[in-house]
C-alpha cells in the first residue's frame, strides 16, 4: 500500500526502505517544519561539556541529531526509541532505549537511580508538564531545553495517493490540514498520538507502539486478519 507518514519538513528519515521491508511504499507529508533554536543548543552542549548533567533524555531523534555532533563528552544517555538510539549511536555516542517508546517509561525505567540526578532534555518547544513532574516527584532535577520550534506548514497533506496516512505525534495531528475519505486508513504511532486523534473524534484503525516498525507490523497484522473494511483484504 501507499503509506504518507507525517514527518517535519526536509527532516525525512530513512521510512521509504523501512516500509519496503514491510511491503509498503511510504512518502513523507510535512504538517511541521523546525526552526532551531542555536542559541539554546549551544548553551545546552555547553551545559553537557560542563559536566552539569547526569543524564540527557533524547525525546525525539531531531535534538539528537542537532547535539551529537557537537558533543566531546556526555553523561548516562536515555534515547526514547530505536531511531532515536540509531541517530546518538551515528555520531558515536551509546545510549539506552526505553523499552517501551513513550516519554512517561522515563522515570520508571530509571528507577531510585533518578534521586538527585540532573536530567537534560533537549526538545521541542512543546510542554510536556507530565514528564516533568514525574521527574520531580522521583526526586531527580529536570532541566527541559527547548532547542527547537514546531511551526505548522499551513499546507493540506498530500494523500491524492494516499490509501493509509500515519500520524507520527499527537501534535502532527493536531497541526494537519488534511481531508479524511472513505477507504483511507488512519493510523497512530502510539498511544498518546491515539488519544489525540480520539479527542478530536477520529478513530485510528490501527495504533503503534511508539515506532515506525511496530505500526506497521500492527498494520500487516491488522491487514492480515482482515477487518471487514472496504479497501483492506
Amino acid at each position: 500500500m501507499d503509506i504518507a507518514v507525517t514527518r517535519l519538513a526536509g527532516k525525512e528519515t530513512e521510512d521509504a526502505a523501512r516500509c519496503l521491508a514491510f511491503g509498503h511504499h511510504c512518502y513523507a507529508v510535512a504538517p511541521l517544519r523546525a526552526e532551531i533554536r542555536q542559541d539554546l543548543v549551544a548553551s545546552f552542549v555547553g551545559a553537557v561539556e560542563m559536566n552539569q548533567y547526569d543524564c540527557i533524555f533524547f525525546s525525539s531523534a531531531l535534538p539528537a541529531q542537532i547535539i551529537a555532533p557537537r558533543l566531546s563528552r556526555w553523561p548516562r544517555v536515555v534515547a526514547i526509541g530505536p531511531q532515536t538510539a540509531k541517530t546518538l549511536r551515528h555520531f558515536g555516542i551509546d545510549c539506552e532505549i526505553l523499552p517501551r517508546y513513550y516519554s512517561s517509561h522515563f522515570v520508571p525505567y530509571l528507577g531510585e537511580w533518578i534521586q538527585g540526578k540532573r536530567i537534560g532534555i533537549p526538545r521541542a518547544d512543546v510542554p510536556n508538564p507530565d514528564l516533568i513532574g514525574a521527574i520531580r516527584k522521583a526526586g531527580g532535577i529536570p532541566e527541559e531545553v527547548r532547542v527547537y520550534s514546531l511551526i505548522p506548514t499551513g499546507e493540506e497533506l498530500d494523500l491524492a495517493r494516499a490509501e493509509a496516512v500515519l500520524f507520527t505525534s499527537a501534535m502532527s495531528f493536531e497541526q494537519a490540514i488534511w481531508k479524511n475519505r472513505t477507504g483511507l486508513i488512519v493510523m497512530a504511532i502510539g498511544e498518546s498520538t491515539a488519544s489525540a486523534m480520539r479527542r478530536a473524534g477520529v478513530v485510528p484503525e490501527v495504533t503503534g507502539d511508539g515506532s515506525l516498525d511496530g505500526t506497521l507490523r500492527a498494520f500487516n497484522a491488522r491487514l492480515a486478519e482482515g477487518s471487514g473494511r472496504a479497501g483492506i483484504s
